[in-house]
């Protein structure tokens, strides 16, 4: 008996169907992924990175910058599939400025959602800045963190000049118009200018942190380092743990 073309036909037509199914769920599966939360795979806990030096602008090249920065934690925070942000820190610090416009998009966030930090490897200087503002932080206890302060480094190279017989001409507007420059020290009126810009800062610095922490400030002034368990004896983390231990906290505060 011949096999009837009709049910070849349909046959042929339902492997065709079966194969575009499989095909379809292959594409939703890829597509999910790729829309799943930077570094996170926590349904509903949006992780951004925060690695390397702190500066205002785009991230890259070993830079945190600001826009890119804050922008993931602005799209985190309209986000309604996000029920909470985790902060994952690995950083030095870096200019007062860029952990400033991060702190205000953790402003905007923490409006809509809880914002945690963990800490990786480090987070010291304008990185805790940027923790301090979180609801809560985590760390390990070999973390490094703390490093509260600014600094103003200046290089010398006038003697190295003197001795190879190099000479700069300067024709400038103003007596510290080139305030920093390499080929000539500071002058004194410079040094104490400079001296009133880090204490400056550096008091703005530590009332925005001692606003949102409970520290001591007579144990944080000489801007030194801490380890993570001394940090969390002295208030600056809330709790010893890795970045799942901080994204199971995050789900709970959400």
């Amino acid at each position: 008996m011949l096999p009837d073309p009709a049910d070849q036909k349909s046959r042929k037509k339902s492997h065709i169907l079966f194969i575009i199914a499989i095909l379809a769920v292959i594409l939703a599966a890829a597509v999910i992924a790729v829309m799943l939360p930077q570094f996170s795979r926590e349904l509903g806990i949006s992780v951004i990175g925060i690695e390397g030096v702190i500066v205002t602008g785009e991230s890259g090249n070993g830079y945190a910058g600001s826009v890119s920065v804050g922008g993931a934690i602005r799209n985190a925070a309209d986000d309604p599939m996000v029920d909470a942000i985790v902060l994952r820190i690995n950083s030095p610090g870096g200019t007062p400025a860029g952990a400033q416009e991060i702190v205000a998009d953790i402003l905007y966030a923490k409006e809509r959602k809880p914002v945690v930090v963990s800490m990786g490897d480090i987070a010291t200087s304008s990185a805790y800045y940027i923790s301090a503002y979180a609801d809560r932080i985590y760390a390990s206890p070999d973390t490094l963190t703390g490093g509260i302060g600014t600094a103003w480094i200046f290089t010398d190279i006038s003697g190295w000049m003197t001795e190879e017989n190099l000479e700069v001409e300067v024709i400038k507007s103003g007596s510290m118009k080139d305030m920093g420059a390499e080929y000539r020290p500071l002058t004194e009126e410079e040094r104490q200018y400079a001296g009133e810009i880090v204490n400056q800062s550096a008091e703005r610095f530590m009332r925005d942190i001692l606003s949102q922490r409970p520290i001591d400030r007579s144990m944080i002034e000489d801007a030194r380092i801490f380890r993570g368990e001394e940090a969390l004896d002295l208030g600056l983390i809330d709790e010893i743990g890795n970045l799942h231990d901080a994204i199971a906290g995050a789900r709970t505060l959400s």
